[in-house]
């Protein structure tokens, strides 16, 4: 197996985000205590777990990959598709042995219920449009929670659930455009996004109304009062950025422009984690 094919499968960046969410929903569950091990746990759980969902996402897409992104990991040759499905499972039993070793029930639960929708969406509901889209926005909020409860924390805390949720809405909102971009791949693939059954016109305000919820969530812990300095002042940023998607998406809802926007909104996702990491400590 190829080193270089397989870092590009399981993409680390995007896994060593997901990693850090787990580590940021830990603290700011506010446990009694964080034990060293029980968050470094929390956070391979995550990593391994979004590889497992990078990868088979890749074996699921071939194909289609093969005429429409030639350019990826497997069509290109840099791995093979039992090289990918053997990165998969390793990928896989490597998270779960981690939720496992945490020995926290629910903790296992959530990790399981992860693999299990990644695995869904990839086969099946990826094709359903909507559908599909709130099972990758998922994918961003269930990991803050995963880190409350790998830590024995409380995961419904004001601050976690609102973190959740902006990271959801926001994921809803590039997913739905993202599907503007596609569209005529999706075409192909016979799948049946908003662009694809109400238009683009009508995708552009769906997905600008979830780019404003994801702002609106952010700001219930700065006028509750649960938001630290760091939280209340870095926030602006990355509603700056939302804000101006949703304005970008509605003046102009063409696959070209859509292209910009879902970029810029991944952009804009990642300074939102880094927000939520500076505003846990």
């Amino acid at each position: 197996m190829d080193a270089k094919g397989a870092l590009d499968v399981i993409r680390p960046v995007n896994c060593a985000m997901i990693g850090f969410a787990v580590v940021v929903g830990a603290f700011v569950s506010k446990p009694a205590s964080i034990p060293d091990t029980q968050l470094a746990l929390g956070f391979l759980t995550g990593f391994f777990t979004c590889a497992y969902s990078m990868a088979i996402n890749d074996i699921y897409d071939v194909e289609v990959d093969r005429v429409n992104r030639p350019d990826r990991p497997i069509p290109s040759g840099r791995i093979s598709v039992e090289g990918a499905k053997r990165l998969s499972l390793l990928a896989l039993a490597a998270g779960m042995a981690c939720a496992l070793l945490s020995l926290n029930p629910l903790g296992v639960v959530i990790a399981a219920a992860y693999a299990f929708l990644s695995w869904v969406y990839s086969i099946k509901a990826k094709k359903t449009g909507l559908a599909g889209n709130l099972i990758v926005a998922s994918s961003l909020a269930i990991p803050f929670v995963y880190g409350g409860a790998v830590v024995g924390g409380s995961i419904t805390g004001s601050l976690l659930l609102m973190m959740a949720l902006t990271a959801f809405f926001s994921g809803v909102g590039r997913e739905v455009v993202k599907g503007m971009a596609d569209v005529e791949g999706d075409a192909k693939r016979d799948v049946n996004t908003i662009a694809r059954s109400r238009g683009l016109a009508a995708a552009s305000g769906v997905g600008a109304l979830f780019f404003l919820l994801a702002v609106v969530t952010s700001w219930v812990p700065l006028a509750t009062g649960l938001a630290s300095p760091f939280y209340t002042f870095g926030v602006v940023l990355p509603d700056a950025i939302f804000i101006y998607l949703a304005v970008a998406i509605l003046y102009r809802h063409d696959a070209k422009n859509a292209h910009r926007v879902k970029s810029v909104a991944l952009a804009g996702m990642t300074v939102g984690l880094l927000v939520f990491i500076g505003g846990a400590f």
